[in-house]
């Protein structure tokens, strides 16, 4: 018996939404070190506009476990710019090149991530433009660690992604 293509893609996304919050879950001790953004660019780079869903998922396992809080707003668009700039990589590009860009998109979305987030911790909170960029100055320790982690982990890109795809090309129709 052969699920439908898309009741497999269903469970799919729903499977790797998990595992992006389980990721997170388990490798708390961390900071900011996860496979959030590896599998979202995994997934972007085999299932393009379709990462969305398992991506949202994650966000609403998050909120739901840690509570639907202000610090939650950002995550609604905190992680699009990196889906947005994986999206932007030519799909055909030659693997030697992948290799280095696609962990380097991960790494940039790393270090950039308290700088996404700060504007709505300025609107959130009444900060000024002077007290946001303190804030930001103030989490760059955990940027820089963020960006470490993801260049670390972005190496695992491609080849979970040639995985994937040649899972996606043999399955049933």
């Amino acid at each position: 018996m052969h699920l439908s293509r898309s009741l497999r893609r269903t469970v799919l996304f729903a499977l790797f939404g998990g595992l992006m919050f389980l990721s997170d879950l388990l490798m708390e001790a961390l900071p900011n070190i996860h496979l959030v953004g590896v599998l979202l660019v995994v997934l972007t780079r085999v299932y393009r506009v379709g990462a969305l869903i398992p991506l949202y998922l994650y966000v609403f396992l998050t909120g739901l476990f840690y509570g639907f809080g202000l610090w939650w707003i950002p995550y609604l668009y905190v992680w699009l710019p990196l889906w947005g700039a994986v999206m932007l990589v030519p799909k055909n590009l030659s693997d030697r090149k992948a290799r280095v860009v696609l962990p380097l998109v991960a790494a940039a979305h790393g270090l950039l991530f308290g700088v996404l987030y700060a504007p709505m911790q300025a609107i959130l909170f009444g900060l000024s433009f002077e007290r946001m960029l303190l804030w930001i100055g103030a989490g760059l320790y955990f940027d820089l660690i963020h960006a470490a982690g993801n260049l670390a982990l972005g190496t695992l890109v491609l080849p979970l992604s040639r995985l994937l795809q040649a899972l996606e090309d043999h399955s049933p129709r």
